[in-house]
């Protein structure tokens, strides 16, 4: 008896608590936990698989190696005729004077010993040295990207306020996104897809842009546009401005971005905060350009370019543009995620629509209720009275799982509803076994209680076995599956949990109830 009351206690425990799970599903005032989530294929929403493009992460670290060459070369009073990065990823130098050739070949071997020689060679005092980065460099430099992209979108899409997004890598530069539930698919896309590299550079105001458009850009400098929508005639305006390729500071010592507005002309505007060396540095930036326009440039496009009139400390700028609200939010986010190591590309795209996910959710739960009412009435007919305790364990079998998906987050798919109608035959199959035991029993003479502890005792290895070799699989599954195949190795590892637990502890428990409190003499079965 003693025995008898601490299972009560823990069926009853395990069934208030799956009912707690599940209350917010059915009606959410009722208590504050998150409901089921539902997948993409229940209430509709985008699928991506994005490229990323890791050979522009190489050519960018090429290009800053190339530039960190020229600034130590400077630093160290070596006159070169050309340090220049060029196809292929490679770095093509050109000393005179072998003075120079042998101060900035220490220089190599001292700051950039990392970096391999691909040709060397020196005619009339010139030296032609062409270099790049190892193959095994390159490589990490490309996983890292990837990576990266993953962090820096996940980042993103979790500001932008998606419920159980599931982003993870398809290969080696590949990412699968999918977003349930989202509808402003565009903003999505462009919210994912934006580099956000941001770079404070000056303006070539010693040089004429009109020249510069017409195919005269002056080395060191290039033509960048700002781009302006005139919301009331729609149309496009672009303001070009000739631009040093030297960038001043990147995004990179961001903090902080937020929007604000304008209290003059009531406009949103991004207010950006650098950390202590990026405040420092902006400071000395100003500090040494004032009087001269500095661009806020933004994924190769120009944001402003204001006149700096002094000094600016504090660490501290604003965005400002013709924005609207929501795109000044989502410039802010991108920002705070951090730009993206290499360009992305969407190769593949599909949008689900909710009407598609609903009527996937209704058949889906009607092909569940037809199935589950011809158990029902299989067990009854032919169990009878031990077939109603099992359709009794079949109902709570299923409130388990719907409570296990909500405990755990886990997100229920259209596979994942497969899932639980295989469970609903895998339950009552446990039961079938008992019971056949039992009427085996009860047919050489044995009690009815005999027969039940027998019949417990026979069945339990062997419903043991079969389940714990279809949660493996389901395991595994879950482990290598993706989308689809992962929701159905949820609801069928939670399927099988509950099916053991229910075949094995709730269904006796009741036997037990009615054969020792009851004292009842005979079994229907």
């Amino acid at each position: 008896m003693k025995n008898l009351s601490w299972r009560v206690v823990a069926v009853f425990a395990v069934i208030i608590t799956a009912i707690v799970y599940v209350l917010p599903t059915i009606e959410p005032s009722l208590w504050p936990h998150k409901k089921i989530n539902l997948g993409l294929d229940l209430q509709g929403g985008m699928h991506l698989v994005l490229e990323v493009d890791t050979e522009k992460a190489v050519e960018s670290t090429i290009e800053r190696i190339s530039q960190e060459i020229r600034s130590s070369s400077k630093k160290e009073h070596i006159r070169h005729m050309g340090i220049n990065r060029i196809e292929d990823n490679r770095i093509s130098v050109q000393i005179r004077d072998q003075g120079n050739i042998e101060k900035f070949e220490k220089l190599l071997d001292q700051e950039f010993r990392d970096l391999r020689i691909l040709s060397r060679s020196n005619t009339d005092g010139i030296l032609t040295m062409v270099i790049d980065l190892p193959d095994k460099e390159s490589d990490n430099i490309k996983k890292m990207a990837t990576e990266q992209a993953l962090e820096t979108i996940r980042n993103r899409i979790d500001q932008f306020g998606v419920s159980e997004p599931d982003i993870r890598l398809q290969g080696d530069n590949r990412i699968l996104i999918q977003l349930p539930g989202i509808k402003d698919t565009k903003r999505a896309k462009d919210l994912i897809g934006k580099t956000a590299l941001l770079e404070f550079k000056l303006l070539d105001e010693t040089h004429d842009l009109n020249a510069a458009l017409g195919g005269k850009i002056p080395p060191g400098s290039e033509v960048l546009y700002e781009v302006k929508e005139d919301l009331e005639t729609q149309r496009t305006i672009k303001t070009p401005y000739l631009v040093k390729k030297r960038t001043l500071l990147t995004g990179a010592h961001l903090t902080d971005a937020r929007v604000q507005i304008d209290s003059q002309y009531n406009e949103p505007y991004v207010s950006i905060d650098f950390d202590k060396k990026g405040g420092r540095d902006f400071a000395r930036i100003t500090e040494a350009n004032v009087k001269k326009r500095l661009a806020i440039v933004l994924d190769k496009k120009v944001y402003s370019a204001p006149v700096i009139q002094e000094k600016i400390t504090g660490g501290q700028a604003r965005i400002t543009g013709s924005f609207t609200t929501e795109e000044a939010h989502d410039l802010a986010i991108v920002l705070r995620a951090g730009a993206l190591p290499a360009p992305v590309n969407i190769l593949e795209e599909r949008t689900v629509g909710p009407s598609l996910g609903t009527d996937s959710i209704r058949k889906g739960l009607v092909s569940m209720c037809i199935g589950g009412i011809l158990v029902v009435l299989f067990m009854i007919v032919y169990y009878k009275g031990a077939g109603l305790v099992a359709d009794f364990a079949l109902i709570l079998n299923i409130i388990f799982i719907a409570g296990g998906l909500a405990g755990f987050q886990a997100t229920l798919t259209l596979p994942g509803i497969a899932g639980i109608i295989l469970t609903i035959g895998m339950a009552v199959d446990a039961n079938v076994l008992i019971f056949e035991r039992i009427r085996e029993e009860m047919s050489i003479g044995k009690t009815p209680r005999s027969a039940v502890e027998a019949g417990y005792d026979k069945a339990s290895l062997t419903i043991l076995d079969a389940n714990v070799t279809t949660l493996i699989a389901a395991l595994v599954l879950f482990q290598f599956g993706t989308g689809p195949v992962k929701g159905f190795a949820v609801t069928l590892s939670l399927g099988v949990i509950s099916s053991l637990f229910t075949a094995l502890i709730l269904t006796r428990l009741i036997f037990d109830y009615y054969l020792t409190k009851r004292k009842v003499k005979t079994l229907s079965i």
